[in-house]
């Protein structure tokens, strides 16, 4: 439960920080932007437990955090572009 609440709060901050590195004019508002943060830390949780580098259970480092909502970023904007919503 506790890692559950961590990976959640590292999302949210990380969501942001991940919006700031990621080049181009995303227009989604905080709470999108909040959301896939956290998205990206569970990505970053269990694709680094599938990889090796975490524990089962265990949350995200920051930094992995930060690049799994990087990755979500991308592929949000890719999905975007294609359906011309932007």
């Amino acid at each position: 439960m506790l890692s559950i609440l961590g990976t959640l709060f590292i999302g949210l901050i990380a969501g942001f920080i991940a919006r700031a590195i990621k080049p181009g004019d995303d227009k989604m508002g905080w709470i999108m932007t909040a959301l896939l943060g956290v998205a990206g830390s569970f990505l970053a949780s269990y694709g680094g437990a599938l990889l090796g580098l975490y524990k089962q259970g265990a949350a995200a480092g920051f930094i992995g955090s930060v690049i799994g909502a990087v990755i979500l970023l991308f592929i949000y904007s890719l999905v975007m572009k294609k359906s011309g919503s932007e």
